[in-house]
């Protein structure tokens, strides 16, 4: 199973790239678990300087910008291989 975190404080962005990191969970037909990270100290941990942030199995994948569910797919897929 997957674990996929948003870093950030909730706002639009935020709930933008989790829309779209379920979808492509969705559309690969893979397990994965959700995490909301919005305590900043908490975001320090990750080499991340703005948000929002994308972590799949503890790996920064994307920051500072909404990626297309094209790339989430893409970075879901080499977590799983």
């Amino acid at each position: 199973m997957l674990t996929i975190k948003i870093l950030g404080s909730g706002c639009p962005n935020c709930q933008q790239v989790e829309q779209i990191a379920k979808k492509a969970v969705e559309t690969l037909s893979v397990d994965a678990a959700f995490v909301k990270v919005t305590d900043v100290r908490d975001i320090m941990k990750y080499p991340i300087l703005s948000t929002p942030g994308l972590v799949v199995n503890e790996k920064l994948v994307c920051a500072g910008r909404i990626p297309s569910e094209a790339e989430v797919t893409t970075w879901i897929t080499s977590a799983l291989a």
